[in-house]
């Protein structure tokens, strides 16, 4: 039998909140749902780390002096458990098996973090979405996609933005960005190019793990990605 494909997607906390810029927008959850059992009807296992940015970040938060880092990273932490909870919603809602595990013990709401378990979940179909980080402050949410990839044996972490990939220069701002299909991961670090933070690159140059980075709300791309190796994406291995 030939071995499934298993990947994890990062989402970013800001995408949950649409054209809103904070919280979470129902339609946006149920977009990214509908992507997602595109997969799993394709006989992909997926995990899933969604940030928590569209709530509070860690680091905005102790800017003021108030709160320390270290709490503000465990508020951005909690944060990202909120988000959990809200996808596993929307997976649920249209009939997916879903489970939320995070690496910071609440019992009452999700699963803590094991390994074991959560391979198991995805050998039997369901949707792993990893929360609260790697329970560390200090530690983005970049970093932790890396890691759980990592961890479960993923053939590589996609990370979901709103763009068509990495460019040169910011698309946004300047009509003449290039984009960069393929990077290495010596050039993103070294030219900063700001695909993930420096700490979820080098951990997956140390482990051959490819990031994909690709545009969430090009219906379809992640299927055409995952599945037949196209799609509008860049690739940096």
């Amino acid at each position: 039998m030939a071995k499934k494909k298993r990947i994890l997607v990062k989402f970013s906390g800001e995408a949950l909140a649409g054209e809103n810029g904070f919280g979470i927008e129902p339609s946006v959850l149920s977009y990214i749902a509908r992507e997602i059992e595109s997969l799993l009807k394709a006989d992909v296992e997926v995990g899933i780390v969604i940030g928590g940015g569209n709530i509070i970040r860690g680091v905005s938060a102790s800017e003021g002096g108030i709160i320390r880092r270290t709490s503000g990273d465990y508020m951005g932490m909690l944060a990202t458990v909120i988000n959990a909870v809200a996808m596993q919603e929307a997976l649920e809602h249209i009939g997916l098996d879903v489970r939320v595990q995070s690496a910071i013990e609440i019992k009452e709401i999700c699963e803590s973090y094991i390994y074991r378990r959560a391979i198991r979940h995805l050998e039997k179909g369901r949707v792993v979405i990893f929360a609260a980080g790697t329970g560390n402050p200090f530690f983005t949410t970049d970093t932790t996609a890396t890691l759980r990839a990592v961890e479960i044996g993923a053939d590589y972490v996609i990370k979901a933005t709103k763009v068509d990939g990495v460019f040169d220069k910011d698309p946004n701002k300047f009509q003449d960005a290039k984009k960069l299909d393929v990077i290495s991961y010596d050039s993103a670090l070294a030219e900063n190019i700001k695909v993930m933070d420096d700490t979820a690159i080098a951990l997956a140059k140390d482990n051959r793990l490819p990031i994909v980075v690709c545009n969430m709300f090009k219906k379809g791309n992640l299927l055409e990605i995952v599945v037949n190796g196209g799609g509008i994406c860049s690739i940096v291995k």
